[in-house]
């Protein structure tokens, strides 16, 4: 009986790692295939090889010397961290109300903020040239800060409310009795106990611009401020699509930061993901 019963276990647990050794091979195959794909002389991505014959890295070298690839990059990590900072602000301070304050029609713009988030933005490109053009913000990192930070904050807000919800309402009630404002709260208690989804909001902000393209390309026209996705676009279609090993180089390049975030961040953000869907 015990025999059998550490043989089932025993296939459990194999099956088990097995599903789990095919996902993480399903999801790593793109980046390997993009990373041998770097390695191939030439300008083709095609090797009927993992690792290419005469595999070579000369294309991470052409990559900083025929483009503006360290221009690129900062001014992506530029737009990034402004996008998070100026996000996380809005969010918080959004789900902040929504959670704690009682007003009228508090129920109706909970919804109305969920139904905005179901419209795709590409359906305001329009509307958000014409105001960026009206307050003189196109072809500026400002302009696409603002884009990134307010075109989320429905949905990031809807996802801070539910943490925020777990956090007792005795510690303000406390707080209000020795005297303290909404705005104090605020900062000193509510904050410093919503770190683990204020890192999660913000990671989903700092990722935004490294794999946007459409509203890059709305807004910024100068050449010495184009983010990673718009300069790595040009260049490709500037050499008539013959340079997509290179182009391969750059986009595992960009992924680095992103890969460095989320290691460093990974318990916070299991913390804040789990206790965020709560929406009690």
């Amino acid at each position: 009986m015990i025999d059998s019963y550490k043989t089932r276990n025993t296939i459990k647990l194999t099956f088990t790692y097995l599903f789990i050794g095919i996902m993480i091979l399903i999801a790593l195959f793109p980046a390997l295939w993009i990373f041998s794909g770097s390695l191939n002389p030439g300008h083709s991505l095609f090797s009927t090889k993992f690792i290419p014959e005469n595999a070579t890295f000369i294309h991470y070298k052409e990559l900083f010397q025929e483009t503006d690839f360290g221009i690129w990059y900062i001014n992506t990590l530029k737009v990034g961290a402004g996008t998070a900072i100026l996000g996380v602000f809005l969010a918080s301070l959004t789900a902040y109300a929504f959670s704690r304050l009682k007003f009228a029609g508090r129920k109706v713009g909970m919804m109305v903020m969920l139904i905005i988030q179901v419209f795709p933005g590409v359906m305001s490109m329009v509307a958000l040239y014409v105001l960026l053009n009206l307050v003189e913000l196109l072809d500026t990192h400002i302009g696409l800060i603002i884009i990134y930070a307010a075109g989320t904050v429905p949905y990031h807000s809807w996802l801070m409310k539910g943490y925020l919800d777990t956090i007792p309402k005795s510690l303000e009630e406390a707080a209000i009795i020795d005297g303290a404002s909404h705005w104090k709260i605020f900062w000193t208690i509510i904050l410093p106990l919503a770190i683990p989804m204020l890192s999660v909001l913000a990671l989903f902000y700092f990722v935004a611009p490294f794999g946007d393209f459409l509203f890059a390309r709305l807004v910024i026209t100068s050449p010495d401020k184009w983010t990673l996705a718009l300069g790595l676009y040009e260049f490709v279609v500037d050499q008539y699509g013959k340079n997509f090993t290179i182009f391969a180089a750059g986009s595992l390049l960009a992924a680095i930061p992103i890969l460095i975030l989320h290691l460093s961040m990974q318990s916070m953000l299991v913390s804040g993901l789990t206790r965020g869907a709560n929406k009690g």
